[in-house]
């Protein structure tokens, strides 16, 4: 790998899947994984094509009960073109006849480059060299570039393409038993002897797709045919020795939730016909991923840096400026993959952070598919006998709740019930954005509206699932499961669900405290009209009030306790576990075969507690408290810390991220053990296989951000950029550009000692940059040259 390319030497079968999630292309409104075209989907390949949003609903049998899932649609596959020598098989690489294979991702161009030579039964020669890209400028064009040369013979190549419709969702392997045929009523079709169509349906919700393909190759008869799933076209070329025959394919793909479009099949066919050749569709795909990189900036040396930089190219397939116009959410495995099915999960809590600062018309728009789910949210809370909005935990088409409600044990092979429905601090999540987006941007006029609507809803709830103990003095929130997974019951219960887990109750609390503070501030027409249309009244602002003074938090021997009877739960004997398996990360999983539950040790999947200290800042997270009556002080943080650090298996690919956050805000050395483990989940497939599925766009996001805002203590309140930088000797040097309130291009770089801000010129207002016990404005066009005093410099490694 190099700073603007990754690359891939040789061929390696066990890791295809891993390279396939890697390597795959997307402009934010569909992607496909970066499988081989001449491969065909089988145990080591996977080639997969999602259209953000795209769902449908099936309904399986499993251990004897019928479940219904809603999945991300894997589409047809338009990748497919293979060839052979004249007489012989077709070439693959898994093959005896792959004599050399390279790939090599350009991330400044979002190109996929393939090279492979391939020996024939004849002893002949074939290189083949490939370029791909999903076209960022046009989100509904692909293209495939093949080049192939002849080495050392002459003679002639058959080729064959095709739009190939017989594909299922089968890429998850625990999701195998249950219904993966989304796609009914194939019918294929030629244009003209260049130009092949398909068109399908999703069996039960109903889109319609259209997806058509144009082939542009040397002067040769191209046979035109229609198969069963399949439009195939099929052709010879006459090869010479050392010269490079080329064939073009570009691809058109339009569902029936396009908007100005007639028709799907049509609009496909149309846009393909009207496509510029491949070198045209190349120079404006270069410029449209120039125009990102530039608002995305991002300067960070050595590996580390590269690594974000990859993370980066994928959150940008994922969530482009293009998803702006689209109804959608945040897929947790981006459009790389079936794992997670494609819902919509949490993990916008760690994504939009960053997106706020860059690209704030995404952050708008994935919030605003939030609002546009609010009735089915309230309808949700109502179901289960509570006022307000309940979002769901995985979110998909419509809004209801897709958690499945079982689910396998790759080790045990049982398929058991699934709580994680429970994790009602999703609902904060959708409120801790819409605040924070509305602190970076300053749009008022969406917080007034759809985000108030939102978060009073989300704070109506909390309010009426707090009851008042008495015993205790305060209100307590029962029945819930908080971030870590592994803890959906108490030992030795039927019921599932835990009471006052600490981060659902603080950051119930800071909804309920944000929502008053809203209302507070809104002038007084625009606050009667809005607690008219939301039905909420004095008597309810009052209880909200007390409720958010007095939310019950535990503590047990000085330490914030995850939820009521943490303490109590058995010691687990991590060295014995570790020594038998290795990788425990999954202890959930190991621990139910062997006929135990984790529910019954001090073992948490991922940071829970510690959650608080990514969220709020140090200075946030004590007044919360103290609004709680607490007195949170270092020494009870750093207890806390220390307490969980030797309790949690790191199951998620978001802990190591969590973790590195917060040890590096506390000033801990082992800091950076954390953030490695953030930076290479993905690229090392640190899971167990997991990337395969889909990459982690959560903990991609995350890395971005922890240089961004979590090293540099960046935070958007007041009307001004507060900073307090924690430089890590392993990144003491880094630079990247944001973009604030209207300023397009505010550049920060951070060095041992120094930190530089500089606004870009324009006709705004200067920026004020807030330090511990200074405050500098900037002006447009200027720039700041900050010492930092001592005890910001990097700790020694």
């Amino acid at each position: 790998m190099t700073d603007q390319v990754w690359r891939y030497e040789g061929y390696e079968p066990a890791r295809e899947r891993l390279r396939e999630s890697l390597c795959t292309l997307g402009n934010g409104y569909f992607a496909t994984r970066g499988a081989a075209p001449e491969c065909a989907a089988d145990a080591l390949h996977y080639p997969g094509t999602y259209v953000a949003g795209c769902y449908n609903r099936l309904t399986s049998t499993v251990a004897g009960r019928d479940v219904e899932n809603e999945d991300l649609v894997n589409l047809p596959n338009w990748l497919p073109l293979r060839f052979r020598t004249d007489g012989g098989t077709w070439c693959t690489p898994d093959g005896t006849s792959l004599l050399s294979h390279r790939q090599s991702l350009d991330l400044r161009a979002g190109i996929l480059e393939r090279e492979s030579r391939y020996l024939d039964a004849e002893g002949r020669t074939l290189h083949v060299r490939q370029l791909r890209l999903v076209h960022m400028a046009d989100p509904h064009l692909a293209a495939l570039r093949t080049e192939f040369t002849a080495e050392g013979w002459s003679g002639e190549l058959e080729v064959e393409s095709a739009l190939d419709a017989a594909v299922s969702n089968s890429g998850v392997e625990r999701y195998r038993e249950l219904n993966g045929s989304h796609l009914t009523h194939v019918e294929t079709g030629t244009a003209d002897p260049h130009t092949v169509w398909m068109r399908c349906s999703t069996r039960t919700s109903g889109t319609r797709i259209g997806m058509a393909a144009r082939l542009a190759a040397p002067e040769t008869a191209i046979e035109a045919r229609n198969e069963e799933h399949r439009a195939v076209q099929r052709f010879r070329l006459r090869l010479a020795s050392g010269h490079a025959v080329t064939v073009d394919k570009t691809v058109a793909l339009h569902t029936s939730r396009d908007p100005a479009i007639a028709e799907p099949l049509g609009a496909a066919v149309d846009r393909v016909s009207r496509a510029e050749g491949f070198a045209a569709l190349v120079e404006s795909h270069r410029t449209a991923w120039q125009h990102l990189w530039q608002k995305a900036e991002l300067e960070v040396p050595g590996e580390a840096g590269e690594i974000l930089r990859l993370h980066l190219f994928h959150v940008l397939q994922t969530l482009s400026p293009h998803t702006a116009e689209l109804d959608v959410g945040v897929p947790a495995r981006g459009l790389h993959g079936e794992a997670y099915r494609g819902h919509v999960f949490w993990d916008e809590l760690f994504v939009l952070p960053y997106l706020n600062l860059h690209f704030p018309e995404v952050s708008r728009a994935l919030l605003t598919y939030r609002h546009r789910r609010l009735g089915a949210a309230r309808d949700a809370a109502r179901a289960v006998g509570r006022a307000g909005a309940m979002y769901p935990w995985q979110s998909g088409s419509d809004g209801r709740e897709e958690t499945q409600e079982m689910h396998l044990n790759p080790r045990s092979g049982r398929w058991l019930p699934d709580h994680s429905r429970l994790q009602h601090h999703v609902g904060s999540a959708v409120a801790y954005n819409v605040w924070r987006y509305w602190e970076a941007s300053g749009d008022s006029e969406f917080l007034h509206t759809k985000g108030a609507e939102m978060l009073l809803e989300i704070a109506r709830f909390w309010a009426d699932a707090a009851t008042y103990d008495e015993s205790l003095g305060r209100y307590r929130i029962r029945g819930v499961v908080g971030p870590d997974e592994y803890h959906d019951a108490y030992p030795d219960t039927k019921e599932p669900g835990l009471d006052d887990n600490a981060y659902t109750n603080v950051t119930a609390a800071w909804v309920l405290a944000r929502a008053l503070e809203l209302l507070g501030s809104l002038p007084e027409p625009c606050r009667q009209e809005l607690t008219e249309h939301t039905g909420i009244g004095r008597d309810d602002l009052s209880r909200w009030e007390d409720i958010s003074r007095k939310l019950y938090v535990p503590f047990h021997s000085g330490v914030i306790s995850q939820f009521k009877g943490y303490e109590e739960l058995a010691a687990l004997d991590w060295e014995h576990y570790r020594a038998r398996y290795g990788d425990i990360r999954r202890l959930d999983r190991i621990l139910e075969a062997e006929g135990d539950t984790v529910n019954r040790y001090q073992a948490s999947k991922q940071a829970d507690v510690l959650m608080l200290g990514y969220l709020f800042s140090p200075g946030e997270l004590r007044a919360l408290f103290a609004r709680l009556g607490h007195r949170l002080d270092d020494e009870t943080w750093s207890r806390t810390v220390d307490y969980y650090l030797h309790r949690t298996s790191h199951g998620s690919t978001l802990s190591g991220l969590v973790h590195g956050w917060v040890l590096a805000r506390a000033k801990r050395a082992d800091a950076w053990e954390y953030v490695q483990e953030a930076l290479k989940g993905d690229v090392a497939d640190l899971q167990g296989g997991t990337t395969g599925e889909g990459i982690h766009l959560g903990a991609m996001a995350g890395t971005l951000d922890l240089v961004q805002r979590g090293l540099t203590g960046l935070e958007t309140r007041g009307g001004a950029l507060w900073l307090d930088p924690v430089p890590l000797p392993e990144l003491s040097e880094y630079g990247f550009t944001i973009r604030y309130r209207g300023h397009w291009g505010v550049r920060l770089h951070m060095r041992p000692g120094r930190l530089n801000v500089r606004v870009p010129d324009s006709d705004r207002a200067p920026i004020d940059i807030e330090l511990p016990g200074r405050t500098v404005s900037v002006a447009p066009g200027e720039s700041c040259e900050l010492a930092l005093p001592h005890h910001w410099q990097p700790r020694s490694a």
